[in-house]
């Protein structure tokens, strides 16, 4: 148990906790039901912590970055037939928030039961954020947790500014850093043998090597 939780058990304040915490709870379903209900299929919102989050346009190196792996790894993941690949508005429900990452990815197991017009997805086994200032702070913090909570086997967080990826792997539910670094090799557990120079994520001429790679393999 948690060392937070257990303080607040052994608190003569229990009960009042309790019914502070179920009203909180009831609000926000009562919000999350509301933001179902109002969002449209070219939003790009997000709601955490009960508050509805509508992102705002991204910086052109943001979008590049996000292209350039999406493209790797959805070629990857085509080619061996490894499952799915969302980009950008695919809405990932989790049991307090709804996030939609910039690129993640589902195993065969879960995506050989999606439809062609699933709106709402689970928790994937790979998710990779690209930083931006407003969203740095949940995606380091908020989603870091979430992620960790919900078994997402793996997190690559991109900075575009120094151009470096931290890839984190899942174990016993906190997320433990493998890597990071502007250089070298990145390879994946979640994706199967799905390995790419660090550079491919942020050159376009080392993209388009590293996808002929991909192919001709």
């Amino acid at each position: 148990m948690d060392i937070l939780v257990k303080d607040i058990v052994k608190s003569p304040k229990l009960e009042i906790y309790y019914k502070e915490i179920e009203n909180i709870i009831l609000d926000e379903r009562r919000k999350r039901e509301k933001f179902y209900r109002e969002i449209k299929e070219d939003d790009k919102v997000e709601f955490i912590n009960g508050e509805v989050f509508l992102n705002s346009p991204v910086k052109s190196e943001h979008n590049i970055i996000a292209v350039l792996l999406s493209r790797l790894i959805s070629t990857y993941v085509d080619k061996n037939k490894l499952g799915y690949v969302g980009f950008d508005k695919i809405l990932i429900s989790l049991s307090r928030n709804d996030y939609e990452p910039d690129i993640c990815f589902f195993n065969k197991e879960k995506s050989d039961n999606f439809h062609s017009k699933q709106m709402q997805f689970p928790a994937p086994d790979f998710i990779a954020e690209v930083l931006s200032p407003s969203t740095e702070y949940n995606d380091r913090v908020i989603k870091f947790e979430d992620y960790a909570v919900h078994r997402v086997d793996e997190y690559w967080i991109i900075d575009p500014e120094t151009k470096i990826i931290e890839q984190y792997f899942l174990k016993n539910e906190i997320y433990e850093l493998s890597l990071k670094s502007d250089n070298g090799i990145v390879k994946s557990k979640a994706v199967t043998d799905f390995e790419i120079p660090i550079i491919a994520v942020f050159s376009e001429d080392e993209n388009l090597k590293t996808l002929k790679n991909i192919l001709n393999k």
